[in-house]
Formats: structure tokens, C-alpha cells, sequence
């Protein structure tokens, strides 16, 4: 069975998305941790981080590189904080996280449920500072 991840990247399941290419995709967290909060996903269903093929390791930095660069440009925070811990979905997944302490890096955090009008909008700010980067 496919996984979340999965049915999302294929438009089988709504997701708010901020970048994808042909290895990955960036999509916003239904449970943000703070507005903005970005997963970035490999197409391939890849289960565990250590497993990832290096030369995909490095492209799904890069595009957390760009994405956290333009969160600091939409949301303001003085970090963005990189996140990789795999428990909650089998698909490997970077959470790419506007940090305004170090509390923004609690899963304790997370926020159970957000409008998806919020969702939209966050995702539009970040696709917009994406473009014009």
C-alpha cells in the first residue's frame, strides 16, 4: 500500500504543496509545529533516512536549503530548524521548520488541526518567495 506521502504526491489525497521536481516534492504539514512548517518527501517510498541513496540525500538538503531560506523570507523567524525523525509515517520525510526558540523543534508542539485557508495561504507566501528567489 502506498504510503501518505505517496497518495498526496499523486494527488490521490489534498496536500498544499511549495516545490516539486522529479525526485522530490515539499508540501506543508497538516499538523505545523509553527506556520510554515514544510515536509520534504522523496518520490520514492524510501522508509528509513539511512537508507536513502546519497546522491538523493543531498538533492532533498538542497531543496530544504531552499525552502527554509524562503520561510525566513515569508515568516520572519532568526532560524530555520531541520528536523529528520521518521516515527510517524514509513516514508522518509525532512520537516522543515520556522524557529522562533528552541520549542519550535518539540513535536509536543505541533498543532493538532489547521484551517486549510491558513494552509493555503502559508503555502502561497512560500511559493511566492520561492519565485522570487
Amino acid at each position: 500500500m502506498a504510503s501518505v506521502f505517496t497518495m498526496i504526491i499523486n494527488r490521490e489525497l489534498p496536500g498544499h504543496f511549495v516545490w516539486e521536481d522529479d525526485d522530490c516534492a515539499a508540501i506543508l504539514s497538516i499538523n505545523p509545529i509553527q506556520t510554515g512548517h514544510a515536509l520534504v518527501v522523496p518520490r520514492a517510498e524510501i522508509d528509513h533516512w539511512l537508507e536513502v541513496p546519497p546522491e538523493l540525500a543531498s538533492h532533498l538538503m538542497v531543496v530544504a536549503q531552499t525552502v527554509g531560506s524562503a520561510q525566513m523570507a515569508a515568516f520572519g523567524p532568526p532560524r530555520v530548524g531541520l528536523v529528520i525523525a521518521g516515527h510517524e509515517v514509513p516514508h522518509t520525510h525532512l520537516h522543515v521548520i520556522p524557529m522562533f526558540d528552541v520549542g519550535d523543534l518539540s513535536f509536543a508542539n505541533a498543532r493538532a488541526s489547521v484551517p486549510p485557508e491558513e494552509l493555503a495561504h502559508s503555502a502561497e507566501l512560500l511559493r511566492s518567495q520561492l519565485a522570487a528567489g
